[in-house]
């Protein structure tokens, strides 16, 4: 069975909100990272930089959410056969857990970096229902899960971009994260 490792308030819980998309079976292993559970040896075989979320999946150890997503979504047949199509889906999952993430969470750059990424955003999303159009997906999930940390951590205000108010709504109303974040 797949491990997930995580602690209470991490990453981890974009991975297991994709996982519970997808149906998968799987343990959270939920490791205290107050008590420095992620830098012991066990934790450090899996990821050598200590951090998490982190998968061991019958053997095979990973790291790095966006790399776990995209895993997820190729080995449960959710990735499209054209090379094309897999690029700009891997394009998207890197923008979320770097672009948009570094972006919008750092306050310094948060001001400048709001409208530069929030408004071609909302504007892709008022043509389509979901990132790579009428489909839910693994996009949707990396993207989704940091607009929505936002809106919940820092209460960053969506109304000037409605296409991504509507989508973080979408997204943070699916039973899957409402079940995971329901947890933290």
């Amino acid at each position: 069975m797949l491990k997930l490792y995580g602690g209470v308030v991490s990453r981890a819980t974009i991975v297991q909100w994709y996982l519970e998309e997808l149906e998968v079976p799987y343990e959270f292993v939920q490791l205290d990272l107050q008590a420095g559970e992620h830098h012991q040896p066990d934790f450090l075989a899996i990821n050598p930089m200590g951090k998490v979320p982190a998968i061991d999946d019958d053997g095979f150890k990973l790291w790095e959410s966006g790399a776990i997503l995209l895993y997820l979504a190729q080995k449960h047949g959710k990735m499209p056969d054209a090379l094309e199509q897999q690029a700009e889906i891997i394009q998207w999952v890197l923008f979320a857990n770097s672009t948009l993430s570094s972006g919008l969470f750092n306050e310094s750059s948060r001001t400048k970096e709001t409208p530069q990424l929030l408004k071609p955003l909302s504007e892709r999303l008022q043509q389509h229902p979901y990132m790579m159009g009428a489909e839910f997906g693994v996009v949707d999930v990396a993207v989704g899960s940091i607009l929505g940390y936002l809106q919940m951590m820092i209460k960053l205000d969506y109304s000037p971009y409605p296409g991504v108010m509507d989508y973080v709504k979408r997204m943070t109303s699916r039973p899957a994260f409402q079940k995971v974040m329901a947890k933290r």
